[in-house]
């Protein structure tokens, strides 16, 4: 199986820089018309998807996307070398760090947002990280 990440967005080319800047990925290929972004440079491609504020974001529900700071139960984790840096580079990208780099036996993890709401993690692993 191949995991595809997909990340909705108000603003493409805004979201184009933000990623690029803040995780170092790069712009792959523009799909449909150029309202589908391809970044690459993790493990798996993550896609960029214009969708407009407002619209709706299942068909038949009244949920409907919002990009001011929400939370859901299914987030990005992205596993770094050093998170103390990589998380100086996404605030200065236009991340939000939302509390202080915390440690753990397994590593150090910042919490983050970006600028369309999402939360995203850095993990630094430790030894055996997880294990």
């Amino acid at each position: 199986m191949h995991i595809l990440v997909n990340i909705d967005v108000d603003d493409l080319e805004r979201a184009i820089e933000f990623y690029g800047n803040a995780l170092g990925l790069r712009l792959g290929r523009r799909l449909f018309d150029g309202s589908v972004a391809e970044m690459l440079g993790a493990t798996s491609p993550i896609y960029l998807l214009a969708k407009a504020a407002g619209s709706r974001a299942v068909a038949n529900t009244a949920l409907s996307r919002d990009y001011n700071r929400h939370w859901t139960p299914v987030h990005l984790d992205f596993a770094v070398h050093d998170v103390s840096a990589a998380a100086e580079r996404a605030v200065l990208a236009g991340a939000k760090l939302e509390r202080d780099i915390e440690s753990f036996p397994w590593g150090r993890l910042a919490i983050l947002s970006d600028p369309f709401g999402h939360g995203f993690c850095l993990l630094q692993f430790v030894g055996g990280g997880y294990e």
